[in-house]
């Protein structure tokens, strides 16, 4: 089970009413070093909270990414651009240790590439609508979301670009007309906040079975010295 720590979480300055809300959950006053399971994180302060709770145990970046890979595969249906579906196998690869930074690197600047193409032929109208419309899907919502959040909090950019590149690529064939500035930002608002207060279970169920099924790195380190250990005393006893 991963878990952070209330003192881990103090150092990256949360949010006044969300550290209040974990410290009444957890009939605490003060900050202390205790392991804080990131399943009792969404049990008190809910799924958003916990994925910016990522970013204090960089060491489950692997789980990280893998989570932000498989958010980004929730919407991967939509992205007609093959940049798009590249950013993530590479992300994949990468987080399992088969792609190196620069490939990820690459990948990235790709995604941005498919971004940009789309926006330049004028699709962004139709792309507002596509994220207006996904927003009231649960789990288009819940992907999308999740893609953003954990590629930002696990500071790799590939997963939510090409996350940003599906929703204009989506577009690009049935976009005719661009709307005019105003309309389109107003779009991408109403979609933006449908998706924040909308609930997302396809997301936390993922969450809770990574955070849950995935040994924690002290246990790991621990595991790993007492199996040292014991080959040593079958080797060379106890003398």
């Amino acid at each position: 089970m991963i878990c952070t720590t209330l003192n881990r979480i103090r150092e990256h300055d949360p949010c006044v009413e969300g550290w209040r809300k974990l410290l009444q959950h957890l009939g605490k006053t003060e900050a202390d070093d205790e392991p804080l399971p990131f399943s009792v994180i969404v049990e008190s302060n809910g799924i958003k909270d916990a994925l910016w709770a990522c970013c204090t145990v960089p060491e489950h970046d692997r789980e990280w990414r893998l989570f932000a890979v498989w958010c980004a595969r929730q919407v991967q249906h939509l992205m007609t651009d093959q940049r798009s579906h590249e950013a993530i196998n590479v992300a994949e690869r990468f987080a399992l240790g088969a792609a190196t930074k620069n490939e990820l690197a690459a990948a990235r600047d790709a995604a941005f590439a498919a971004e940009r193409d789309v926006a330049r032929d004028g699709a962004w109208s139709a792309a507002c609508d596509a994220a207006f419309d996904a927003a009231k899907s649960a789990a288009c919502d819940a992907a999308c979301d999740a893609a953003l959040a954990a590629a930002r909090y696990a500071e790799w950019d590939a997963a939510c670009n090409a996350a940003l590149a599906a929703a204009c690529d989506a577009a690009s064939d049935a976009a005719c007309n661009a709307a005019s500035d105003a309309a389109c930002n107003a779009a991408i608002d109403a979609a933006w906040d449908a998706a924040c207060d909308a609930d997302f279970p396809a997301q936390k169920a993922e969450f809770l079975r990574v955070v849950t099924e995935t040994e924690c790195c002290e246990a790991i380190r621990a595991r790993g010295k007492s199996e040292r250990r014991e080959r040593f005393y079958k080797e060379f006893g106890n003398d």
